[in-house]
């Protein structure tokens, strides 16, 4: 989660005092393209929902609506702004053209997959929606794999935290779920990289007479 520009104090503030608004437009905010903790956000209100704090159909809900909302907002900007609109909103989060260019590269190779999968890694979250309007992705494509992938991605989340917090402190929550972002991104990159692989592969293999 190396972009968060927000707390975990300050998280559990908003979401105590907030409640389900902040899951909503939290989540909205950053798949909308912003770099701010949405998955933070999101186990935290699954945390207090399994504390009786907040309900979990209400976090639920309010996961799936601001990211399927923020990515569809993502997408219009991309179709509107275009890469330098992208450019722009990296720079001003300190965030490299090198690390933007390697997301758009991988993003229109795999739009389908990365839309549906990318939810859970952290830069192909933030950045699904503006890069698929700028790839050209086709909104009814786009649309479904999106609201796919929050669907699960949503019940996946706060259902571990849900549950999970209820058995383990919140610090270590958030460590178990980054592992969890880290083995996602290792299984996208596989589910990218093998059909390609065997492609090569079958290319490179003498043709019989």
């Amino acid at each position: 989660m190396a972009f968060e520009l927000i707390s975990l104090e300050t998280v559990q503030e908003l979401v105590h005092e907030y409640g389900y608004w902040t899951v909503f437009v939290g989540i909205l905010l950053e798949n909308t393209g912003l770099p701010i903790p949405g998955e933070t956000i999101t186990v935290v209100g699954g945390f207090l929902a399994g504390n009786g704090d907040l309900t979990y159909r209400g976090v639920l809900l309010c996961a799936i609506a601001g990211a399927v909302l923020g990515d569809n907002f993502g997408y219009w900007l991309g179709v509107a702004g275009g890469w330098p609109l992208v450019m722009r909103i990296g720079h001003l989060f300190r965030i490299s053209d090198e690390k933007l260019l390697e997301a758009k590269t991988k993003f229109s190779e795999n739009a389908a997959k990365a839309v549906f999968l990318g939810r859970f890694i952290a830069l192909l979250r933030i950045f699904a929606g503006p890069l698929a309007g700028i790839t050209g992705m086709p909104y009814v494509e786009f649309f479904f794999c999106n609201l796919a992938g929050a669907m699960i991605w949503g019940f996946v989340t706060i259902s571990v935290s849900y549950f999970v917090g209820q058995m383990v402190p919140l610090q270590r929550l958030l460590a178990l779920m980054t592992q969890f972002g880290l083995v996602a991104a290792v299984v996208l990159v596989a589910a990218i990289a093998l059909p390609i692989w065997l492609e090569s592969r079958t290319q490179q293999q003498p043709s019989e007479d």
